[in-house]
């Protein structure tokens, strides 16, 4: 079973494959996201400080070089639970006074087509 530990939050014990910014919503993290879970924006980004996945899917990976922030932060609605992760919630609905948009789906949206996270230098 995969166990996330969240700063300032604790940890969450998440299912196999589910979708981080699920698992972090469901463990008590008010974790931004405004676009629905597709990757079409950052607000659900957070930062590995251990266990961090070493594969992402294009659309998380071409999203975060367009802003600038690959080698920086994920995007937790790109990302399926697996093993031990600890991380830092970047934007929170507490922190920015913005409200989520719509639930992010059980599933990566867009469908996902998986590539190495690139290496950084």
């Amino acid at each position: 079973m995969p166990r996330i530990t969240a700063e300032r939050y604790g940890v969450i014990d998440a299912q196999e494959g589910e979708r981080l910014v699920l698992a972090l919503e469901r463990g008590g993290v008010d974790i931004l996201h405004r676009c629905g879970g597709h990757a079409r924006c950052t607000t659900c980004r957070v930062h590995f400080t251990e266990g961090e996945p070493e594969r992402m899917t294009v659309a998380e990976r071409d999203k975060l070089l367009e802003k600038g922030l690959l080698g920086e932060a994920r995007l937790s609605c790109q990302i399926e639970c697996r093993g031990e992760m600890v991380l830092r919630p970047l934007q929170t609905v507490q922190n920015t006074g913005l409200e989520p948009g719509k639930e992010p789906a059980d599933h990566i949206e867009p469908e996902p087509v998986w590539v190495p996270v690139p290496a950084q230098g």
